[in-house]
Parts: structure tokens; sequence; C-alpha cells
């Protein structure tokens, strides 16, 4: 079995163990599957845990006694080697939803008793049959949707529970022919190199025809919206966002990969960014703002069709010197954990 077979096997037993124990359990699971000292980076407000078992008691555990009855809803699934590892160093992705009966608090979100949905995505990095480091980001704004906040002014594109890919293909829990995978890391990194640093001559809608079929839909997090379509991507965020900020960075990655028709990637940060007004109808505040953002792309043919996108804007408006979890829960204070 390869290193990238194995990796998944692992990761998988892992989401079932998991998933399977009970809420008080998490710290035991993650400690068998994870390294001691696991690196786990989160969204605001739980940025940076170091420890399996404290990765379980700070976030698993009080997600699972919130959303009781959790399932994970999982669309995405695949691996690769990092092709900025020149060990070769193995990760695997998921992407889907948490969902369950949101029963109890949970960072100051009262609970409705009902139905909720948790946007999350993964990258796992394994060494020697243990999880020695993650990054998992989760979209906490469409939580505070779905219980009836309103954490950000109007977004210029669409809120809804998003599903996953349009083929229904993405688990890849088997081998997919390595040509694949190269077509599609290729595909992203044109996209990067074409539009990361917004400084194509071409008009927004011809640069963006270069890298996405006209038909793109981009599933973009709770406070922007989704979007379908080149022109009302084009309008509805890629416009607006370039618009709203100056002095942006150049792209940087920790982890990007690609299997099949399925890629992604996720830095931290991935780029900083000024705002010059306009951006989620906030005032601009001249301070750099950090964007840790996770993309999963499919590839369709030579370009690219569909993105999921998950930007931390709870991190990086506290920067900006607004707290939105609190200001939108009226409580101070999440009592997520930090690292130490």
């Amino acid at each position: 079995m390869s290193d990238v077979q194995e990796a998944k096997h692992i990761i998988r037993a892992f989401y079932a163990d998991l998933d399977a124990a009970p809420a008080e359990g998490a710290a035991e699971v993650m400690a068998k599957y994870c390294d001691s000292e696991l690196l786990w980076r989160g969204f605001h407000p739980f940025d940076e845990i170091r420890g399996a078992r404290a990765v379980g008691d700070k976030f698993w555990t009080p997600l699972r006694q919130s959303l009781t009855r959790m399932q994970r809803r999982m669309d995405i699934f695949f691996a690769a080697q990092n092709r900025f590892d020149d060990q070769g160093g193995v990760w695997v992705s998921s992407m889907g939803h948490l969902m369950g009966l949101f029963d109890q608090p949970w960072l100051g979100i009262a609970p409705t008793g009902k139905l909720a949905f948790l946007r999350y995505c993964a990258f796992h990095r394994v060494l020697d049959g243990k999880i020695v480091e993650t990054a998992m980001y989760f979209d906490i704004p469409h939580l505070m949707v779905q219980a009836g906040l309103q954490p950000f002014p109007e977004q210029t594109a669409a809120q809804l529970v998003q599903p996953g890919p349009l083929t229904h293909d993405g688990l890849l829990y088997e081998a997919q022919p390595a040509e694949e995978g190269t077509k599609t890391l290729a595909a992203i990194e044109a996209m990067i190199g074409d539009l990361g640093q917004w400084d194509n001559p071409l008009p927004l809608e011809e640069e963006l025809a270069l890298t996405w079929h006209d038909d793109m839909i981009w599933w973009g997090p709770t406070g922007i919206g989704a979007t379908y379509t080149i022109e009302r991507y084009a309008k509805q965020h890629s416009g607006p966002f370039r618009a709203g900020f100056t002095e942006r960075s150049k792209t940087n990655h920790i982890c990007r990969m690609a299997e099949g028709h399925y890629g992604g990637f996720f830095g931290w940060p991935n780029f900083t960014a000024v705002p010059s007004g306009g951006f989620m109808g906030m005032p601009a505040t001249g301070k750099a703002g950090e964007f840790r953002v996770i993309d999963i792309y499919r590839r369709e043919g030579d370009k690219l069709a569909e993105n999921w996108i998950f930007i931390d804007l709870l991190h990086f408006w506290k920067q900006q010197g607004v707290d939105i979890l609190a200001r939108t829960t009226g409580i101070s204070g999440t009592g997520a954990g930090h690292a130490d």
C-alpha cells in the first residue's frame, strides 16, 4: 500500500472512532491517532492549539456537547504529497459539514434545538502512522446565521447550506491516476499565477476565463456568500474584493496538493492586505489584516469548475478592532482554548 493510501486509511479510521465516541471521549481518540505534540490550527477564537488531548478537550468535546447526535457529512476526501515538502510529506484533506441538533450554547451562540450545519474543511499531515499537524477551518458565522444572528452586513452573494460537487465523485477513497492529480495541480497553480497577485493586465472577466469555466461556482463563506458564473463572481465577489483592498502581499501556502480531479491549499495566513474601504460594508482601517484561507477545487477538463472557500473572517475583523463574535452574541470571551 502506498503512503498516500495508508494515510487515507488512518484518517478514515480516526474519523470513524472520533465520530462514534462520546463527547467526553474526544481527547482519548485524539491521543490514539495523533502525535502528543500535534500542531492544530483552527479558526478564531481557537487559533493554534498544541497537543492531541488539548484539541479534544478545547474543541471537540465542547462542540459535540453543543451539536448533539453529530454526523459527519463528508463531500470531498483526497490525499497527496505536499508540493512544498521536499521530503514528500503526505497530507489528507476532507470537506463537508458537521451536522447535529444545536442543543447547548457554543462560543456564546444560543442553541436552537434544531438541526444545524457547521461547514468544515481539514488538512491532516500523516507521518509514521500518526497525525502530526492539522489545519481545520470552519465557518462559525454560517452557524450563527442558522441560529438567527446577523454577524455581518448584507453580503454580496448568496447565503445557503452548500452542497458538495456537482459530479458527486469527491470521495477519493481509492488511488487515482497520477496524471489526473498532476493536471489538477497545474490548473490550480495556473490560476494562482494568473490571478493570485491581482496584477494581470487583462479585464477581470477575461482574466478569470483563462483558468475557470464560464459556469464556475464559487462557494464562499458566510459574510461574502456563494456565486455562480464568471460574470456574477466578478460582480459579486472578486471585483468588490479587489476594490476593497490595497497592499496585498504575495501568496504563501503551507500545503498545496491535488489528487484526481480535486485539489486545494491552505496558509497561515495565505496573504495580508490593507482594507481601503467597502469590504463587507465595513470602513477602511489602514491596518494590514491576515487572511487564513482554505480553498478546495474541482477540475473539469483543463479548467476549474467549482471552488469551496473557508476564510477566517472573525480573525480578520478582530485584527481590525471589531470582535464580531462578542458583538453579535453579546458575550465577551468564548471559553475557547488557545495555545499555551
